[in-house]
C-alpha cells in the first residue's frame, strides 16, 4: 500500500452534514444536486458532504478531489447499530 489517502482530513477541510435524511439509493448526481439545493454549497468545492439514510442504517460521504467524485457508504455490521437521529448526549 502507498501513502495515498482516500480522504485526507486537514484543519482547513469543511465538513457539511445534512440534517434531513435521504433516500439511500441516491447516487453521485442526486447527492450533488442536494448539496446545491439543500446545503447551499458547491459540490465541487472540496468539502465533505455527509448524508444519513432514512432507515438510519447507513451514511454516505460525497467528496470531490479535483478529478472526480468519491462516494463512500458505511453500514454498521450489527443489526443493533444504527445512525439514529437522536443526539448522542
Amino acid at each position: 500500500m502507498g501513502d495515498d489517502l482516500l480522504i485526507q482530513i486537514t484543519p482547513q477541510l469543511r465538513i457539511l452534514v445534512a440534517i434531513e435524511a435521504i433516500d439511500g439509493r441516491k447516487g453521485i448526481d442526486s447527492l450533488a444536486q442536494l448539496c446545491r439545493e439543500k446545503l447551499d454549497a458547491d459540490p465541487f468545492s472540496g468539502c465533505l458532504f455527509i448524508f444519513r439514510s432514512r432507515s438510519a442504517k447507513s451514511i454516505r460521504i460525497l467528496a470531490y478531489d479535483g478529478q472526480g467524485f468519491w462516494l463512500a457508504t458505511n453500514q454498521p455490521s450489527s443489526h443493533y447499530a444504527s445512525f439514529s437521529s437522536s443526539p448522542a448526549f
